[in-house]
């Protein structure tokens, strides 16, 4: 299986920090977030990754190269103007050899083993639900008993921005055109073609500042805990 990492967005609400630095590149524990997918897809043995880029792009191949020192095979796929996440994969689909593939938002951080969605979904879609956050408690989307996704109903979670998808999906988007992800879901929804798998663990969405300021002091209490514990 290959996989795309989704790093092309402005990061509005991540400024001033986003005005210099494209937000996969901001610094979770000392390390990049786009760092983490890396190595956590490495660690699932997915080693061919694909990423969009667009705002102040380069400086993301700048930084990560050709992935030979995490032992991957990087490719990036530059926008011109952002074209979303549905958009952004259309652009990049050649690259999946008509294959199912993972993608995974840049800006997200999480300690979930990719092993668990690494294999082709059973229908058209297969997301990654989380337990919704102080930020989101309104939810995205609800589950069935059996196993499907539904855009309507309560109670609901919130989409982690991960998935594994057939590229059958895409192939009939138009290229080079602004499109998101979220309508194409419901879509599939309402044929009753996307599962899911339910993480509880760790997952954080770097949205603002505060959030990254956050994430990156838990780290720091740890490490206090440990020396104390030592």
């Amino acid at each position: 299986m290959k996989a795309m990492i989704l790093a092309a967005g402005r990061g509005e609400r991540m400024r001033p920090l986003t005005d210099e630095r494209p937000k996969p590149l901001l610094k979770v524990n000392g390390k990049a977030l786009i760092e983490w997918h890396i190595e956590a897809l490495k660690e699932a043995g997915i080693r061919d990754i694909i990423i969009n880029t667009s705002w102040l792009g380069e400086l993301i191949p700048e930084y990560l190269g050709d992935g030979a020192y995490w032992g991957v095979n990087l490719t990036f796929s530059p926008e011109e103007q952002a074209l979303e996440t549905a958009g952004g994969i259309r652009k990049a689909l050649d690259f999946f050899e008509d294959q199912p593939f993972m993608v995974i938002n840049g800006d997200v951080w999480t300690d979930m083993d990719y092993t668990r969605i690494a294999k082709a979904p059973e229908n058209s879609a297969h997301i990654v639900l989380v337990p919704n956050p102080e930020h989101h408690p309104e939810g995205d989307f609800c589950v069935t008993e059996g196993g499907k996704v539904k855009s309507e109903g309560e109670p609901k979670l919130t989409f982690s921005g991960i998935g594994v998808y057939h590229p059958h999906i895409f192939k009939e988007l138009p290229q080079d055109e602004a499109i998101p992800l979220g309508p194409l879901l419901r879509e599939l929804m309402e044929k009753e073609e996307v599962t899911y798998d339910l993480y509880e663990g760790h997952w954080h969405d770097i949205g603002t500042p505060e959030r990254l300021k956050k994430l990156n002091e838990s780290f720091q209490r740890k490490v206090k805990t440990i020396e104390f514990d030592l």
